[in-house]
Protein backbone atom coordinates (compact mmCIF):
# COMPACT_ATOMS: atom_id res chain seq x y z
CA UNK A 1 0.00 0.00 0.00
CA UNK A 2 1.14 3.62 -0.90
CA UNK A 3 -0.70 6.46 0.94
CA UNK A 4 0.86 9.46 -0.06
CA UNK A 5 0.84 13.27 1.21
CA UNK A 6 1.28 15.91 -0.83
CA UNK A 7 3.42 18.78 0.20
CA UNK A 8 0.55 21.27 0.67
CA UNK A 9 -1.13 18.76 3.34
CA UNK A 10 2.57 19.15 5.51
CA UNK A 11 2.18 20.76 8.65
CA UNK A 12 3.90 24.18 8.69
CA UNK A 13 6.12 26.37 10.87
CA UNK A 14 7.34 29.97 9.52
CA UNK A 15 9.10 32.96 11.03
CA UNK A 16 11.43 35.64 9.82
CA UNK A 17 14.44 33.20 8.88
CA UNK A 18 13.06 29.43 8.90
CA UNK A 19 10.09 28.08 6.39
CA UNK A 20 9.39 24.61 7.78
CA UNK A 21 7.00 21.82 6.51
CA UNK A 22 6.71 18.55 8.67
CA UNK A 23 5.78 15.06 7.26
CA UNK A 24 5.33 14.04 11.21
CA UNK A 25 3.89 15.67 13.89
CA UNK A 26 6.98 18.21 15.45
CA UNK A 27 6.79 20.66 18.04
CA UNK A 28 3.63 22.93 17.78
CA UNK A 29 2.11 20.40 14.90
CA UNK A 30 0.56 17.78 16.01
CA UNK A 31 -1.26 15.22 14.11
CA UNK A 32 -2.10 11.36 15.31
CA UNK A 33 -2.27 10.39 12.34
CA UNK A 34 0.92 11.02 11.42
CA UNK A 35 3.25 10.25 14.33
CA UNK A 36 6.14 8.50 12.55
CA UNK A 37 7.23 5.02 11.23
CA UNK A 38 8.50 2.84 12.97
CA UNK A 39 11.93 4.04 14.67
CA UNK A 40 11.28 7.20 12.21
CA UNK A 41 9.90 10.20 14.36
CA UNK A 42 10.48 13.69 12.05
CA UNK A 43 11.09 14.60 8.52
CA UNK A 44 11.31 18.52 7.90
CA UNK A 45 11.78 20.31 5.00
CA UNK A 46 13.50 23.38 6.40
CA UNK A 47 14.37 26.65 4.06
CA UNK A 48 16.74 28.40 6.22
CA UNK A 49 17.49 32.18 5.02
CA UNK A 50 21.33 33.18 4.32
CA UNK A 51 23.51 33.73 7.14
CA UNK A 52 20.85 32.41 9.48
CA UNK A 53 19.81 28.87 11.33
CA UNK A 54 19.72 26.97 14.52
CA UNK A 55 21.98 28.42 17.14
CA UNK A 56 22.87 26.10 19.76
CA UNK A 57 20.90 24.01 21.37
CA UNK A 58 20.99 19.99 22.93
CA UNK A 59 19.96 16.93 22.18
CA UNK A 60 20.30 13.13 23.46
CA UNK A 61 19.11 9.85 22.19
CA UNK A 62 18.65 10.69 18.45
CA UNK A 63 19.98 9.51 15.68
CA UNK A 64 19.74 12.56 13.23
CA UNK A 65 20.68 13.05 9.44
CA UNK A 66 20.81 15.93 7.43
CA UNK A 67 20.20 15.57 3.62
CA UNK A 68 21.10 19.01 2.12
CA UNK A 69 19.30 19.88 -1.67
CA UNK A 70 20.38 23.46 -1.94
CA UNK A 71 23.19 25.59 -0.56
CA UNK A 72 25.09 24.13 2.64
CA UNK A 73 24.72 23.99 6.17
CA UNK A 74 27.62 24.59 8.72
CA UNK A 75 27.68 22.42 11.71
CA UNK A 76 29.58 22.75 15.36
CA UNK A 77 29.18 21.32 18.32
CA UNK A 78 30.37 20.67 22.08
CA UNK A 79 32.71 17.65 21.46
CA UNK A 80 34.58 19.70 18.82
CA UNK A 81 33.58 18.53 15.22
CA UNK A 82 33.06 21.58 12.52
CA UNK A 83 32.33 21.08 8.89
CA UNK A 84 30.66 22.26 5.78
CA UNK A 85 27.83 19.93 4.41
CA UNK A 86 26.78 20.89 0.83
CA UNK A 87 24.06 19.92 -1.90
CA UNK A 88 23.53 16.43 -2.43
CA UNK A 89 25.37 15.44 0.95
CA UNK A 90 24.65 13.91 4.01
CA UNK A 91 25.63 14.79 7.52
CA UNK A 92 25.17 12.16 10.73
CA UNK A 93 24.72 13.39 13.99
CA UNK A 94 24.25 10.86 17.00
CA UNK A 95 23.00 12.73 20.29
CA UNK A 96 23.77 9.41 22.71
CA UNK A 97 24.78 10.87 25.79
CA UNK A 98 24.24 14.35 25.13
CA UNK A 99 25.20 16.79 22.34
CA UNK A 100 25.19 20.93 21.66
CA UNK A 101 25.27 21.56 18.35
CA UNK A 102 24.10 24.50 16.06
CA UNK A 103 23.19 24.13 12.28
CA UNK A 104 23.78 27.47 10.42
CA UNK A 105 23.48 28.90 6.80
CA UNK A 106 26.91 30.79 6.80
CA UNK A 107 26.20 31.16 2.33
CA UNK A 108 24.54 34.23 0.63
CA UNK A 109 21.89 32.45 -0.52
CA UNK A 110 19.08 30.05 0.89
CA UNK A 111 19.63 26.39 2.21
CA UNK A 112 16.65 23.96 1.81
CA UNK A 113 17.48 20.51 3.71
CA UNK A 114 15.73 18.03 4.95
CA UNK A 115 16.46 16.88 8.47
CA UNK A 116 15.30 13.41 9.49
CA UNK A 117 15.23 12.07 12.98
CA UNK A 118 15.59 8.17 13.70
CA UNK A 119 15.44 6.77 17.14
CA UNK A 120 18.90 4.77 18.13
CA UNK A 121 18.42 1.25 19.09
CA UNK A 122 19.14 1.78 22.92
CA UNK A 123 19.78 5.09 25.11
CA UNK A 124 23.47 6.17 26.02
CA UNK A 125 25.48 5.69 22.65
CA UNK A 126 28.67 7.77 22.64
CA UNK A 127 27.68 11.10 20.91
CA UNK A 128 29.28 11.80 17.37
CA UNK A 129 28.81 13.64 14.14
CA UNK A 130 29.76 12.92 10.53
CA UNK A 131 29.54 14.29 7.01
CA UNK A 132 30.31 12.54 3.55
CA UNK A 133 30.16 13.57 -0.06
CA UNK A 134 27.86 11.79 -2.26
CA UNK A 135 28.17 11.70 -6.09
CA UNK A 136 25.99 13.97 -8.20
CA UNK A 137 25.46 11.82 -11.27
CA UNK A 138 22.39 10.00 -11.60
CA UNK A 139 21.74 6.23 -9.99
CA UNK A 140 20.92 2.98 -11.47
CA UNK A 141 19.74 -0.11 -10.35
CA UNK A 142 18.82 -0.39 -6.92
CA UNK A 143 18.38 3.10 -4.64
CA UNK A 144 21.85 3.64 -3.35
CA UNK A 145 21.77 3.58 1.16
CA UNK A 146 23.57 6.44 2.42
CA UNK A 147 23.25 6.08 5.53
CA UNK A 148 22.42 2.60 7.44
CA UNK A 149 22.59 0.67 10.64
CA UNK A 150 22.07 -2.85 8.33
CA UNK A 151 24.52 -5.62 7.76
CA UNK A 152 23.92 -5.60 4.06
CA UNK A 153 25.43 -2.15 3.78
CA UNK A 154 28.75 -1.74 5.37
CA UNK A 155 29.92 0.95 3.80
CA UNK A 156 27.06 3.58 4.02
CA UNK A 157 27.63 5.80 7.01
CA UNK A 158 26.34 4.12 10.48
CA UNK A 159 23.67 5.20 12.24
CA UNK A 160 22.54 2.91 15.86
CA UNK A 161 19.28 1.33 14.28
CA UNK A 162 18.34 -1.19 12.03
CA UNK A 163 17.11 1.18 9.22
CA UNK A 164 18.87 3.45 6.18
CA UNK A 165 18.52 6.23 4.41
CA UNK A 166 18.47 5.47 0.64
CA UNK A 167 18.64 8.61 -1.76
CA UNK A 168 19.61 9.44 -5.36
CA UNK A 169 18.96 11.35 -8.46
CA UNK A 170 17.09 9.04 -11.32
CA UNK A 171 17.00 10.30 -15.11
CA UNK A 172 13.82 11.11 -16.65
CA UNK A 173 12.18 8.15 -17.67
CA UNK A 174 14.85 5.98 -15.52
CA UNK A 175 13.57 3.46 -13.00
CA UNK A 176 15.70 2.39 -9.55
CA UNK A 177 14.15 -0.39 -7.36
CA UNK A 178 13.98 -1.47 -3.77
CA UNK A 179 13.39 -4.30 -2.42
CA UNK A 180 11.41 -4.02 1.42
CA UNK A 181 11.81 -6.89 3.76
CA UNK A 182 9.11 -8.88 5.82
CA UNK A 183 8.19 -6.95 8.22
CA UNK A 184 9.63 -3.37 7.03
CA UNK A 185 8.14 -0.02 5.56
CA UNK A 186 9.64 2.91 3.91
CA UNK A 187 8.86 6.51 3.63
CA UNK A 188 10.02 8.06 0.49
CA UNK A 189 9.92 12.16 -0.26
CA UNK A 190 10.42 13.40 -3.48
CA UNK A 191 13.18 15.95 -3.18
CA UNK A 192 12.65 17.08 -6.97
CA UNK A 193 10.74 16.52 -9.39
CA UNK A 194 8.32 13.97 -10.03
CA UNK A 195 8.27 9.63 -9.98
CA UNK A 196 5.90 7.24 -9.65
CA UNK A 197 6.22 4.28 -7.39
CA UNK A 198 4.50 1.28 -8.20
CA UNK A 199 2.51 3.39 -10.54
CA UNK A 200 1.44 5.92 -7.88
CA UNK A 201 2.26 9.57 -8.77
CA UNK A 202 4.24 11.53 -5.94
CA UNK A 203 4.90 15.41 -6.96
CA UNK A 204 7.39 17.57 -5.94
CA UNK A 205 8.12 17.82 -1.79
CA UNK A 206 5.34 15.18 -1.46
CA UNK A 207 5.71 12.48 0.55
CA UNK A 208 4.86 8.25 0.68
CA UNK A 209 3.97 5.59 3.76
CA UNK A 210 4.91 2.54 1.92
CA UNK A 211 3.86 -0.67 4.08
CA UNK A 212 3.05 -4.24 2.49
CA UNK A 213 4.63 -4.43 -0.97
CA UNK A 214 7.54 -6.70 -2.06
CA UNK A 215 9.40 -4.53 -4.14
CA UNK A 216 9.33 -0.60 -5.39
CA UNK A 217 9.94 0.42 -8.70
CA UNK A 218 10.86 3.93 -8.68
CA UNK A 219 10.23 5.64 -12.46
CA UNK A 220 11.45 9.24 -13.07
CA UNK A 221 9.21 11.21 -15.27
CA UNK A 222 11.23 14.15 -15.69
CA UNK A 223 14.93 14.68 -13.94
CA UNK A 224 13.86 13.81 -10.07
CA UNK A 225 15.48 13.21 -6.72
CA UNK A 226 14.51 10.95 -3.67
CA UNK A 227 14.90 10.01 -0.50
CA UNK A 228 13.50 6.84 0.83
CA UNK A 229 14.46 5.84 4.62
CA UNK A 230 13.64 1.92 5.43
CA UNK A 231 12.52 1.20 8.66
CA UNK A 232 10.91 -1.94 10.76
CA UNK A 233 7.72 -1.87 11.86
CA UNK A 234 8.92 -3.98 15.27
Amino acid sequence: MIDVRNFDELGTFSNDWLNAHYHFSFAGYHDPRRMGLGPLRVWNDDTIQAQTGFDPHPHRDMEIITYVRKGAISHKDSIGNEGRTEAGDVQVMHAGTGIVHAEMNLEDQETTLFQIWIMPDAEGHEPGWEARQFPKEPVTGELPALVSGRDAHPDAMRIHQNAAVHGGRIATDASVTHSLDAGRAAYSVVSEGAVEVNGTFVDTRGGAVITDEDTLTINALEPSEIVLVDVPLN
